[in-house]
């Protein structure tokens, strides 16, 4: 009894099966020739025997074409050519952008430093032994005139060189004229020299000369208006020469020194327009122009120092201060397309062309330079093609589904997708 039962059993689920089998094979009588079966390009893993709407997402499915007939097809003919109908297209976002012809401006963006400029900086050294009398200025952060008084200066040496300055002076006006009078001017001369060099100003030589009376002081003055930097003199204090005693900057124009990458030092020029920002000052701009391009490499970074040159009449920028710097660089004109207009796979840069009532054709296309916002196209489109320029993504997924691409692969070499390539 249970060994008949099992055998029946068995011939049951026989039965059924092959009753499931049938089922499932005999749509396939009813699929257009060469078509494998429908699916939908959002949800690949849907399949269908018969064209319909997507079960998820509503979309119309779409045919799969055999391999045997993908292949065929490629090989009988080049075209490419696929079409995806127009409400399909509304349903997925496709909009459209012409190939045209513009000015390639390119946007460069760099991080800086401000820095003062160095011939705009003056420091005072101890040019001989002696003390600091008096200061008149004692902080870091001071505004001076031009000609301000900085300090005061005593020195055994200068006013020994003082009163041989009057000596000379005297030996001079007793030699009368002549030939006489040439050893003392020639004396007065070499005098004079180092009285200079030991900063007493042309004013001050001009007046001992007048008065004929050594001082027992220099003072040093500002040579322009600016800023004191560092104040290392301490009054009363005792000096050596060649120490430093004040430093004074003149910050009403000021530098900033910018890092460009190797990639973009071929578009800068000397002379260009440059805008600056700062975190100190949201919104505001400030306008200079490229100075000097460093040729040396920094080999760490691959980047190259680029000084930019801006007025700074009322202090507003400050050395040390991080800067934000911006320029815009022509570089010809040429054919450009959106960057989202292009499908890069890998091996090559598509774009689809528009042929109309829904028909499209890839093309692979080399590309330039990117600028703004859109590459150059160095081949592949000519100006005022009509291309897909959003939604390229289920574009190409529908070339795919087919077969498009595979014949369009048979039919075109493979462009690079290599960056340096398209240069």
């Amino acid at each position: 009894m249970n060994h008949s039962r099992r055998t029946f059993l068995r011939l049951a689920l026989a039965g059924s099966g092959a009753l499931l089998l049938n089922a499932c094979r005999k749509p396939e009588a009813g699929l257009p020739p060469g078509v494998d079966y429908f699916t939908c390009a959002m949800h690949s893993f849907v399949h269908a025997s018969a064209p319909g709407k997507c079960p998820i997402c509503g979309m119309d499915l779409v045919p799969v074409m055999k391999k045997g007939a993908v292949a065929a097809a490629a090989a009988a003919s080049a075209i490419t050519e696929f079409t995806v109908p127009q409400d399909r297209q509304q349903q997925i976002g496709v909009t459209y952008v012409t190939v045209e012809r513009r000015a390639l401006e390119r946007s460069l963006h760099a991080v800086g430093t401000v820095d003062y400029d160095k011939q705009r900086y003056w420091a005072f050294v101890a040019r001989t032994d002696g003390y600091v009398k008096r200061l008149f200025v004692t902080s870091p952060g001071e505004i001076v005139a031009g000609k301000q008084p900085l300090l005061s200066f005593y020195s055994p040496d200068l006013f020994t060189a003082e009163r041989e300055y009057v000596m000379l002076l005297a030996m001079r006006d007793e030699a009368g004229s002549g030939q006489v009078r040439d050893t003392p001017e020639s004396l007065l001369s070499s005098a004079r020299g180092r009285l200079k060099q030991w900063n007493v100003t042309d004013e001050e030589i001009a007046e001992l000369e007048r008065s004929r009376k050594p001082a027992e002081e220099v003072t040093l003055y500002s040579p322009f208006r600016g800023v004191v930097k560092d104040v290392a003199a301490e009054q009363g204090g005792n000096v050596k020469t060649g120490d430093k005693l004040v430093e004074v900057v003149d910050l009403s124009e000021v530098w900033v020194w910018a890092d460009f990458y190797e990639a973009e030092i071929g578009a800068l020029r000397l002379g260009q327009k440059v805008r600056v920002t700062v975190n100190s000052y949201p919104g505001k701009v400030f306008d200079g122009q490229v100075s000097l391009i460093n040729p040396f490499l920094n080999e760490g970074q691959r980047t190259f120092k680029v000084r930019i040159d801006i007025a700074n009449a009322d202090l507003t920028l400050r050395p040390g201060m991080y800067a934000d710097v911006s320029l815009d660089t022509e570089m010809g004109e040429g054919l450009v397309i959106p960057l989202n207009s292009v499908m890069p796979t890998g091996m090559r840069n598509l774009v689809f062309v528009d042929r109309g009532e829904g028909r499209l054709d890839p093309r692979n296309v080399r590309l330039g330079e990117e600028f703004n916002g859109f590459y150059e196209v160095k081949e592949g489109l000519a100006e005022g093609e009509r291309i897909v320029a959003s939604a390229t993504f289920l574009i190409d997924a529908e070339a795919q589904l087919q077969g498009a691409l595979k014949g369009f692969d048979a039919a075109s070499p493979a462009a690079s997708a290599n960056p340096e390539e398209r240069q």
